[in-house]
């Protein structure tokens, strides 16, 4: 029963690298028969990795035919940032001012990472989730805490989206250049410039300025 599960995990996380590296491609069908042959294996853990994935609306099943790869569009990730606004710009002005020094400084470290010229696209996306993880792990909030890993799953989606698929892209990350803002903001207090660094933050996304809506300006 525990390899069974090891397999299902291992065949459902390289079906989500391979959309993240755009191996399968929005609106691409994806069915049982071929996968079982790619890894070697029976029907059972490949059925239970694409119906996970169905449930996590990153596939979609279609009967008789296969299990299509779902397209996230510009308007859900305007939904999905909107909503990160509402929830980290809630739960830092509520807990900001507490931040001490220690975590001031460990947030300048993620910061540092984020700039590093030898980061690839994807250890980039890393450093910019584990910035966001951070400052929300200070808030004590592990519902939340756990809602933005979830949607972050998502969002990595669409940045492979933004690089590999039809929306404009640059190969320079701007995505990470408010962090510095953000931090500002945190070691002076500033209730205002936190939520201003934040918005402008999220509507860099994928290296892609993003017209959001009005609940942004």
């Amino acid at each position: 029963m525990k390899e069974q599960k090891s397999l299902k995990e291992t065949i459902y996380n390289s079906i989500l690298e391979g959309i993240f590296n755009f191996e399968y491609k929005p609106h691409q069908i994806l069915n049982e028969k071929e996968l079982t042959e790619k890894y070697n294996c029976s029907k059972s853990p490949v059925r239970e990795a694409l119906i996970t994935l169905c449930s996590e609306n990153v596939l979609r099943s279609i009967p008789r035919y296969g299990y299509e790869v779902t397209k996230l569009s510009i308007e859900d990730v305007r939904e999905m940032l909107e909503f990160r606004y509402l929830m980290e710009g809630g739960l830092w002005l509520h807990h900001f001012e507490q931040f001490n020094r220690e975590q001031i400084a460990k947030l300048e470290e993620l910061d540092q990472k984020c700039l590093l010229p030898s980061l690839g696209l994807w250890e980039h996306w890393d450093a910019n989730v584990a910035f966001h993880l951070q400052i929300l792990s200070f808030c004590k909030n592990e519902y939340a805490f756990e809602e933005l890993q979830s949607i972050m799953k998502k969002l990595k989606r669409a940045y492979a989206q933004f690089k590999w698929g039809k929306w404009d892209f640059i190969s320079e990350p701007l995505d990470t250049r408010n962090h510095s803002a953000i931090i500002a903001a945190i070691r002076e207090k500033d209730r205002e410039a936190l939520l201003k660094a934040l918005r402008n933050d999220l509507m860099d996304f994928g290296s892609y300025r993003l017209e959001l809506s009005e609940f942004f300006l």
